[in-house]
């Protein structure tokens, strides 16, 4: 397994960036994640728009233009021949004497296995609800610090994952947006959050009958929901049967399901290209 740094191949053993990084030092820095199936990135323009935008916004400096960081990660998927995988691209805020001045960026790249499914489980994922609020929303920073301490509150409610508020007002989950159903409307946040790739494939869609709408909504908007589902580059659309112990609907995830159908099918179209 191989593992990129700074647009050169190391052994995932031998890779390795000084403890001096403000990654380590201050938790600063961001990445961005997409996956590949048979062996070709999905959605990767995207995914680079939203790395670059980010690294813009944390005023970190790209040393490779979109070009070459798009034959890094060719080069990376041709090496390591993990036809179904996640590439997680991390840029940092380099290496600091002081342990707080921003200095030149490392851009680490790394492939893992990941398993593709294409159709939904009977049982839908269980969150809890938490008021949070994420520093620079718009931006996916590597900062993940309030998910991770939390994950025993997670366990602790029998939940898979957490659901994140704004004093009442729904924004996303740690690694998801968030989306509820109801008769006429398919409703997802507009503010305070991180647009998802997958997010904004879903609200391209048509179906008879539904808006898509991106608007404020209470956690009581989505205890009554007819449905609710997370959208993520791994799960694309995927059930919530609960949230803080509240049943959704009626459990039985039509719309959901319809929604995940159709983003398999840009996901297939998006191969082709």
């Amino acid at each position: 397994m191989y593992i990129s740094i700074n647009n050169e191949l190391f052994l995932n053993e031998e890779a390795k960036i000084s403890v001096s990084d403000l990654s380590i030092q201050r938790g600063y820095g961001i990445f961005d994640f997409l996956k590949t199936i048979n062996n070709k990135p999905i959605f990767i323009e995207n995914y680079l728009d939203r790395f670059y935008n980010s690294a813009r916004e944390m005023n970190l400096m790209v040393e490779l233009d979109r070009e070459q960081l798009r034959n890094t990660i060719q080069k990376l998927i041709a090496e390591n021949n993990i036809p179904n995988s996640g590439i997680k691209i991390i840029l940092t805020g380099g290496y600091a004497e002081d342990g707080y001045t921003m200095m030149k960026p490392n851009l680490i790249i790394i492939q893992t296995p990941l398993e593709i499914k294409k159709s939904l489980p009977n049982q839908g994922m269980a969150l809890v609800s938490y008021n949070h609020q994420r520093q620079i929303p718009q931006v996916k920073t590597i900062d993940y610090l309030q998910a991770i301490r939390l994950q025993r509150f997670v366990q602790e409610n029998h939940a898979d994952d957490l659901l994140y508020h704004n004093n009442g007002k729904v924004r996303e989950c740690p690694r998801a947006n968030f989306f509820i159903v109801t008769e006429n409307e398919i409703i997802t946040a507009k503010n305070e959050i991180l647009h998802g790739i997958t997010r904004s494939k879903i609200l391209s869609l048509e179906l008879p009958n539904y808006t898509f709408t991106e608007r404020d909504f209470s956690l009581d908007e989505v205890y009554n929901a007819k449905e609710a589902f997370i959208s993520s580059s791994t799960k694309n659309a995927f059930p919530v049967s609960k949230v803080d112990g509240k049943l959704i609907g009626d459990g039985k995830n039509t719309i959901t399901d319809i929604i995940n159908q159709k983003l398999l099918t840009l996901i297939e179209l998006d191969q082709q290209v």
